[in-house]
């Protein structure tokens, strides 16, 4: 089975080179499953009804949050009925939305995808993402229940990241990291079958501070305050940032990651 995640999208020029990109995205890596982040998509803060809809009808077929998941508040309601839009699993109980979606393939092969926010410099109030994800994942076995089971790791610290990555080794497909939009360069396969990324990156112009524009940033971290209300999206070279995974339909483990850009 073949999976390509692409990293948090920040802002309205980067989604336009992405879409316009799902072409050549699917003519080259074939994927069964296209993932992606889009929780920066609403001029960096957040996802709007259009945008999710904009993105789904180019041919993505799961999105995923995190943090900002509800700079929107359209969102709080919509959650409910897009299914294919999912939040953190550990929120605490009442949440809208899920954790999780089930896409079944035309072939009825399953992939369960998953999105966790870890909790290390988020500065939320979350459930523990290790127990919350051992519980879950224990009503599914990998190549038994379903075929693949893809979590979007979204998280600050690498120390978290890399922890989570190997207490869950071999009991998923896939783990890779959002939040950070940097993207790191130790794409691997973990001993028990799992890849494994701890940040996929961004979908944005890199010549920035995480995909906003340099100035009001930087202005904040020199004098203490922000020049304006907000921050807004770097918006001219745009790359797109992706990794591509391919499992064994049997086992559900890996066997290839690879990180790339567009």
């Amino acid at each position: 089975m073949k999976i390509v995640f692409i990293g948090d999208i920040v802002g309205k020029e980067a989604r336009q080179k992405f879409i316009e990109s799902i072409p050549k995205i699917k003519n080259e890596y074939e994927p069964d499953a296209l993932i992606v982040n889009a929780e920066n998509a609403a001029a960096g803060f957040g996802l709007t009804k259009k945008i999710a809809n904009q993105l789904l009808d180019a041919g993505v077929d799961a999105i995923t949050l995190g943090n900002h998941a509800w700079d929107q508040k359209e969102m709080l309601s919509y959650i409910e009925e897009c299914p294919k839009i999912i939040r953190a699993l550990n929120y605490p109980s009442g949440v809208p939305g899920k954790g999780y979606y089930e896409l079944i393939l035309p072939n009825e092969k399953k992939i369960l995808i998953i999105q966790i926010m870890l909790r290390l410099f988020m500065g939320l109030f979350l459930d523990d993402p290790f127990s919350v994800t051992k519980n879950f994942l224990q009503r599914e076995k990998l190549g038994s229940t379903c075929n693949a089971i893809f979590i979007d790791m979204h998280g600050e610290a690498t120390s978290e990241k890399n922890a989570f990555g190997h207490f869950f080794d071999s009991k998923v497909s896939a783990i890779i990291g959002t939040h950070t939009h940097v993207p790191t360069s130790d794409a691997r396969i973990l001993v028990g079958g799992t890849a494994y990324q701890t940040d996929v990156g961004m979908t944005g112009d890199y010549n920035s501070v995480i995909g906003m524009d340099k100035e009001s940033p930087i202005h904040g971290f020199v004098k203490g305050y922000r020049s304006e209300g907000r921050f807004f999206p770097a918006s001219e070279k745009i790359t797109i940032c992706g990794t591509f995974v391919e499992t064994d339909d049997s086992t559900g483990l890996s066997l290839k990651i690879l990180p790339f850009q567009v």
